[in-house]
């Protein structure tokens, strides 16, 4: 091998180690999601609701990505993120929103791309004590 082709290999494997050990943000893997309890989910339309109730305000994105991350289905679906304590029969203890657009139909009834989402917590919500 000479000299020329020599340095570039070694330039390409260092950029190949660096990019390997890179620790940005978005290298992060996701958070895992506490437990939760989806307690409606709508299964057919162009629109759906999702509720889903949390024992505390503990890692509420990642509650929302983990239960995103399982729609498939061509339409807007639309996530409620509730504590299970603190609500009424009439009113719930309200902590996220969030909705998600899969396919065209999802992104027409969302108004997001196919395949985005949007995730708003609530910022002076939380979970009473029992």
């Amino acid at each position: 091998m000479n000299r020329t082709a020599a340095a570039v290999l070694a330039v390409v494997t260092a950029c190949a180690a660096l990019a390997a050990c890179d620790s940005t943000e978005d290298s992060k893997p996701a958070a895992k999601a506490p437990a939760y309890e989806i307690t409606h989910q709508d299964t057919s339309g162009n629109q759906r609701r999702v509720t889903v109730e949390v024992g505390s305000t503990k890692d509420l994105r990642a509650v929302f990505d983990d239960v995103a991350g399982k729609f498939t289905d061509d339409a807007g679906y639309f996530v409620e993120i509730n504590c299970k304590s603190g609500g009424t029969a009439t009113v719930d203890n309200r902590l996220a929103n969030g909705k998600k657009a899969v396919g065209r139909m999802g992104a027409a009834t969302t108004g997001l791309d196919d395949g985005k989402t949007e995730y708003e917590a609530l910022p002076s919500a939380t979970c009473p004590a029992k």
